[in-house]
């Protein structure tokens, strides 16, 4: 304590109220008017502390004891303090009267004594506690200011309050100063302890003014693989425990056939032989596959089979148990089986059966076949062995013939027509005969006539000239006829000069019929232009091209269209489906092509364009151009909707779904189409499968005749390249096209060569990854396109015919019609498959098939073989190394879920040639 030198204040000896000796401060001056006795602490140092409490133990002289005592006797005195960032010198007096202290309180006391005694008698000894605040310089000072009253000051006792350190919540919370003033609260934030991690956020504790914490929010909770203890430890899970979530839980002991070895476990790891299933959960135990299916019973109905058998003995301690049926047809004599053909149908499915019954039906009769019957359930795709089955074999009985698939007509004149068929299919035992029936078109099928044939050939006679007649035919064997074929349509001749023009318009007659056949093949012999046919005049020769709008499309009130959804976008705007409903005709689907507002009057008439031009074209492999809006807005050019979409993406959606023959068919369509563009003397310029549209009856149709995208310099379709001012689409292009933009009919064939090319190898890319400019620079060294898989020799050689660099020798599309035709009549001729060589004599080489010692892993083998989508399926089945894969067979690929016969055929292809690289080089596969 410091005092002044004017203070009255004196350090004596004295007693507490435990008569124990203590100093003290006194002043007693009330006999002495005007009173200001001052005394002050040290510097105090703050330590931080936002507010301050003060502890003072004193004694106060009651003024009514003391004798003729003036009225100015005082029984309270004043605390003050003064703030400071240093020490302050306090010899003088000057710092006494005028430092501006700020009053704390008038402290009273609550017990006052009436005489001053030492001879044992209690002191009245008053404790008075106050606080003051809030503080932000390093230190204060305590001041004491008598005016008047008899007292002595025992203890100053300073102090502040403070939170301690405390962990709650499995978080640790620092010692925390309490705030500025008593009802404030200072927010501590909290650390998750170790092992823990936040569960809600942020994670605080409240500090108030007594130093108390309060007021909880967030919390930690043990991670995964800890459990807490004493709810401030989170301590490791123990081996053979695990816990799988953070939370409050405890470990648990691993569920059965699992263990942990280490702690902390997040899961118990399933002992050999167990697995643990995709959707299982960690707390659920190991299991097993199941046993093989027992007692199988099979029922032969000719060429239907029912199988039963009983469920497995073993389940592996799971009750999610399937079924999976494996086909096979095999020689009599058991030396070969080949899986079953894609139109074997199973009731009520092959795969992931349920009931322990199948029905098998569309069998070969009198045919060897042998069936396995596989169990499988939610972890045999985590077994490394094949999974548990049981085989049967049985041989089917007789059935009648299947449905002859096409009729071709090989002649005709006035009064008869000569028609000729392939065997069925699936004949099921010798044919016997075949029956014809056959009708005028315009007739009822009531007034059918009946004609027999011992051979796959007839003559119908007794015909009237120039009528279309329908006909259907059937084959028949000792178990009876089988069903008739789709309708077909073929013409009589008649006499006279528009002879001609009645045969062609039998075509669209033809076409025009309905069938559920997947697909239609119509060939009319001697189909030949006459010398004035119509000749395709180009829009832009108009003076006004709106003229050209006006007479070859026709005008379409927009109240008759109804747009329904998106279905993609074109050059101009959105692509729609929708319906027309003309005045007098059935609603029918249509596609609707839009032209985006804000169009200029050049972009408009480009756009009509394409209508003008698709408004002469007449014929079913054409796409139809129903009309055009251009009287309201938006512009619309309305067209027949083609439900499968483009050829292209079409394909690769079915990879390996269709037959030769129905591909055949395919580019026979796409043949007609171009010769009759042909004998107009139009010109296509961007033949390709994407510019093939397909219907639901798989018939398919040239489209996109907008020859404007050749004018654009910014489109970003990376199909076309730039090329003496324009922009060609390189990989579908004639090299004559490419070089000096020649384009005629024989530019078209050559890429009519590459759309069959596209065709027979299911939407492949052609030429792959190649850059544009490396596939000119291949055209020139006379690379040409390898055969795709499986593709027939003769339609391979077709194509390199498209693709001679003379375009006066590639053949016309009148010849590849004709070509095409004799391939249908004659299916046998598409037997022979092309050979891909190992080793290409052109100077490119052969990109179908992958060097194999350039992949590291089975994953990189299947992305450049296109069938990454089977990752899954060869890594969980254990196929993890090329060595492996090499070794794998068709039941393999059955096995482990690649069931469409095409992607089998690809896969195993590449692995015969996986074969022959391995045998060859000695360079070793991962």
């Amino acid at each position: 304590m410091n005092k002044p030198h004017s203070s009255t204040w004196e350090e004596v000896s004295g007693y507490d109220e435990n008569l124990n000796t203590i100093r003290t401060y006194q002043v007693c001056n009330v006999f002495e008017p005007s009173q200001n006795n001052w005394l002050l602490t040290t510097f105090i140092d703050r330590r931080g502390a936002q507010r301050i409490y003060v502890e003072i133990r004193f004694t106060v002289r009651d003024c009514s004891s003391i004798p003729n005592v003036p009225g100015s006797c005082k029984e309270t005195f004043n605390l003050y303090y003064y703030e400071t960032d240093a020490v302050i010198a306090t010899k003088g007096t000057a710092f006494w009267m005028e430092a501006p202290y700020l009053k704390v309180d008038t402290i009273a006391a609550d017990e006052s004594f009436s005489q001053v005694d030492f001879g044992g008698r209690l002191m009245k000894v008053n404790t008075e506690v106050r606080s003051f605040g809030p503080l932000s310089k390093n230190g204060f000072y305590l001041a004491f200011q008598d005016y008047g009253a008899c007292m002595s000051l025992l203890s100053v006792r300073v102090f502040y309050k403070k939170c301690p350190s405390v962990v709650q919540n499995f978080a640790i919370f620092p010692e925390t100063m309490t705030g500025a003033e008593s009802t404030s609260l200072v927010i501590a934030r909290g650390i998750c302890i170790p092992n823990s991690e936040e569960v809600d956020v942020p994670i605080k504790l409240y500090c108030n003014g007594d130093g108390e914490w309060m007021v909880p929010i967030g919390s930690c909770t043990c991670k995964a693989g800890f459990e807490p203890d004493n709810g401030n430890v989170c301590r490791a899970c123990p081996p053979g425990t695990f816990k799988s979530t953070q939370g409050p839980g405890l470990c648990l002991q691993c569920p059965p056939n699992s263990r942990s070895t280490a702690e902390a476990a997040t899961i118990c790891a399933c002992r050999n032989g167990y697995y643990r299933g995709d959707a299982d959960q960690p707390d659920e135990p190991c299991t097993s596959v199941p046993s093989s299916p027992r007692n199988v019973i099979s029922i032969v109905n000719e060429t239907s089979v029912i199988l039963e058998w009983h469920a497995p003995r073993e389940t592996g301690g799971r009750d999610d148990v399937v079924y999976n049926i494996v086909c096979k047809k095999c020689r009599a004599d058991r030396r070969s089986c080949s899986h079953c053909d894609d139109n074997v149908d199973f009731v009520p499915r092959q795969l992931g059966l349920t009931e322990t019954r199948v029905v098998i039906s569309n069998l070969w009769a009198h045919t060897l076949y042998s069936f396995e019957i596989q169990a499988v359930n939610g972890v045999s795709n985590k077994s490394p062995y094949p999974a548990q089955h049981v085989s049967i074999d049985i041989t089917t009985n007789q059935a009648a013939p299947s449905i002859v698939p096409i009729m071709h007509q090989i002649s005709s004149t006035m009064n008869s027509f000569t028609l000729s068929w392939p065997q069925p299919e699936q004949p099921n035992g010798i044919i016997l005969d075949y029956e014809l029936r056959y009708y005028e078109k315009d007739h009822a099928e009531i007034n059918s006539t009946i004609l027999r044939s011992q051979t796959n050939t007839a003559r119908v006679e007794g015909l009237r000239p120039g009528t279309v007649y329908v006909v259907q035919v059937r084959a028949r064997t000792v178990a009876g006829f089988g069903k008739y074929s789709s309708k077909m349509c073929f013409q009589t001749l008649t006499d006279g000069k528009d002879r001609r023009a009645r045969r062609n318009s039998s075509l669209f007659l033809c076409l025009s019929l309905g069938s559920s056949f997947d697909l239609m093949i119509l060939i009319c012999s001697d189909m030949h232009c006459s010398p004035g046919m119509k000749i395709y005049i180009d829009p832009f020769t108009y003076e006004d091209p709106n003229e050209a709008v006006r007479e070859f499309a026709k005008e379409i009130d927009v109240s008759t269209v109804k747009i329904e959804e998106v279905i993609g976008a074109g050059e101009f705007g959105e692509v729609y489906k929708g319906r027309l409903k003309l005045p007098g005709k059935r609603e029918i689907y249509v596609a609707i092509k839009t032209l985006k507002a804000g169009y200029v009057e050049k972009q408009r008439r480009d756009f009509l364009s394409e209508a003008s031009i698709m408004g002469q074209f007449d014929h079913p492999n054409i796409i139809r151009l129903e009309g055009v809006v251009t009287k309201s807005r938006p512009v619309m050019i309305v067209t027949e909707f083609m439900e499968n979409g483009a050829l292209d993406s079409f394909l690769r959606q079915n990879d390996g779904q269709f037959t030769v023959i129905q591909l055949v068919g395919m580019m026979r369509g796409i043949s007609a189409g171009m010769k009759y563009l042909s004998e107009m003397n139009y010109v296509h310029r961007d033949l390709a499968a994407r510019n093939i549209l397909v219907n639901s009856n798989l018939v398919c149709k040239v489209s996109d005749f907008g020859l404007s995208r050749y004018l654009q310099e910014d489109t970003s379709d990376p199909s076309y390249t730039s090329s003496l001012g324009g922009k060609i689409p390189v990989r579908w292009t004639a090299p004559e096209a490419i070089a000096y933009r020649k384009f005629t009919s024989a530019s078209d064939v050559w890429s009519y060569g590459i759309v069959m090319w596209e065709v027979m190898s299911f939407g492949e890319r052609p030429y792959w990854d190649m850059s544009n400019q490396d596939v000119i620079n291949a055209i020139e060294q006379d690379y040409r396109l390898p055969p795709p898989m499986d593709c027939p020799s003769a339609l391979h050689q077709l194509m390199l015919d498209c693709w001679q660099k003379d375009r006066n020798v590639r053949p016309r599309f009148t010849d590849i019609v004709s070509t095409l035709d004799k391939m249908i009549r004659n299916p046998t001729s598409l037997k022979t498959v092309a050979n891909i060589p190992a080793v290409p004599s052109q100077p490119l080489l052969d990109r179908s098939i992958p060097d194999f010692n350039t992949f590291s892993s089975v994953e990189d083998w299947l992305t450049a073989i296109k069938m990454s989508q089977y990752r899954d399926n060869f890594l969980n089945s254990g196929f993890t190394s090329l060595q492996l894969v090499a070794q794998m067979t068709s039941e393999d690929l059955l096995r482990i879920g690649v069931t469409l016969a095409g992607h089998q055929k690809k896969i195993l292809s590449n692995i015969q040639s996986m074969r022959v690289q391995m045998s060859q080089s000695p360079t070793t596969m991962a």
